[in-house]
């Protein structure tokens, strides 16, 4: 069954990705949980830092499950929304920043080299 343009993630797809892969897998999972794990950062912190970057990267998997683990872990909604604001800042901010690349490209385009 489908969401929209993404299906569902289903025990099924888990067990595929598991049969087609799995030492990767199993290396991406033992991965995830040394990332997610308390340490430097509380869980909480990690969990509203992918919720952000889930909003980046655009991946709805993502931003579910992630959200749900930054609330199972404590997080407000207030603090889910605020992350997401910090992602769409960041995102709008490399456009922004990236801008000197054209304007440095103008200044060539205008200012043919000397012969």
């Amino acid at each position: 069954m489908s969401e929209g343009m993404y299906p569902t993630s289903t025990t099924e797809l888990a067990r595929k990705r598991r049969e087609l892969a799995p030492e990767t897998e199993a290396a991406f999972q033992a991965f995830s949980q040394k990332v997610f794990a308390e340490g430097a950062l509380p869980v909480k912190t990690k969990q509203l830092i992918a919720v952000a970057v889930a909003h980046v990267t655009q991946c709805p998997y993502c931003i579910k499950g992630h959200t749900k683990a930054a609330l199972r872990h404590g997080a407000t909604q207030q603090e889910l929304m605020e992350a997401i604001w910090v992602a769409a800042e960041m995102r709008a901010g490399g456009a922004y920043a990236h801008s000197a690349l054209t304007l440095e490209q103008m200044e060539k385009v205008a200012t043919p080299a000397a012969s």
